[in-house]
């Protein structure tokens, strides 16, 4: 039985779930859901992560008839939903090191292959930290290899679980324990970092995609779709950090659809390197709207607002509007 539906959703982009029918309706609670991730982790309150994960994965378990193992890079999905010796975990899932994740799924994959069950399929996990920089490698010989598993990356955009370190994932002007608001470039410098799906794409692999825990329709299509597909796969999942973005726990999904909406975090799908799909953006917004939320900014923003940062920030923003032609026709 479906949860009861108990309000409307207004002052929003959706629509009431009364006015849905009940396929296109998003509950926590359904007779279908596996609830692969279950109740009783640690993460913090609005955590974008355990959200993302959770749809995801049992997104994938439909896919595949409930015939599914996980491998899960060290960083805080692993930490808050294994404590040990608990765990939040309904399937088979395997607690991999930081940076080898995508080579012990490649593993896996190979042993059922071996054994003749083709029907098990395979899906890596890891944060920011553990995909774009310490399994980058492995990510990238998983790639070029095109090996049959899904990678998963929750982007939060820095070492959360371990005192909120730069990643190269962190955003320019953000700040973090590593680079702290100080100096003439206060946060993390200009012209760092990785684009850990525009690297995927150069490798050519069949079906690339970002999301957002702001349009969990989209990343549940996603999933299913690459979950339909064999070879190397990857799906970049942002999932915004209240802890270490220093934003309200309320605020986890609002933050999301803004990284959208500014056009900071583009919303596409590709395939053998190529973008054949863009979520585009209804109602523009500056960047400002995005930022201010989160105290990681804060020094952007004092009794010297630092325009000329700013402005450079919603450069970034415009540019990824250009290149993937994020702005519906007719959008302000």
């Amino acid at each position: 039985m479906d949860q009861q539906v108990k309000f409307y959703q207004t002052g929003t982009f959706t629509v009431g779930n009364r006015l849905l029918s009940p396929e296109q309706r998003t509950v926590q609670a359904s007779m279908e859901r596996t609830n692969s991730l279950n109740s009783g982790h640690r993460a913090c309150q609005g955590c974008g992560e355990a959200l993302g994960a959770r749809y995801a994965i049992d997104a994938a378990m439909r896919a595949c008839d409930n015939q599914l193992i996980a491998t899960n890079a060290t960083g805080c999905l692993e930490v808050f939903s294994t404590p040990y010796p608990e765990t939040s975990w309904q399937i088979p899932w395997i607690h991999s090191l930081f940076g080898n994740a995508a080579a012990v799924a490649t593993g896996v994959a190979a042993a059922m292959r071996v054994k003749g069950r083709n029907n098990v399929r395979v899906i890596a996990q890891g944060g920011d930290g553990g995909t774009t920089d310490i399994g980058f490698g492995c990510l990238s010989g998983m790639f070029e290899r095109n090996d049959d598993v899904l990678y998963i990356c929750y982007d939060n955009e820095a070492y959360m679980n371990t005192g909120v370190q730069r990643s190269s994932a962190t955003p320019p002007a953000a700040r973090t324990a590593t680079t702290m608001p100080v100096g003439p470039e206060p946060g993390n410098v200009f012209g760092q970092g990785k684009n850990l799906p525009r690297i995927a794409m150069a490798h050519e692999i069949p079906y690339v995609a970002t999301a957002t825990v702001a349009d969990l329709h989209d990343l549940e299509n996603k999933v299913t779709k690459a979950m339909s597909i064999r070879g190397a796969r990857y799906i970049h999942i942002f999932v915004p950090c209240p802890l270490g973005w220093g934003a309200a726990a309320h605020d986890t999904i609002k933050l999301a659809r803004l990284a959208k909406e500014t056009g900071m975090f583009p919303v596409f799908e590709a395939e053998r390197g190529e973008v054949t799909g863009v979520s585009k953006i209804r109602r523009r917004v500056p960047v400002e709207d995005y930022l201010k939320p989160q105290r990681r900014y804060a020094h952007l923003f004092g009794k010297k607002p630092s325009v000329e940062t700013i402005a450079k920030i919603q450069a970034m923003a415009d540019r990824n509007i250009r290149v993937y032609g994020l702005l519906e026709e007719g959008a302000i």
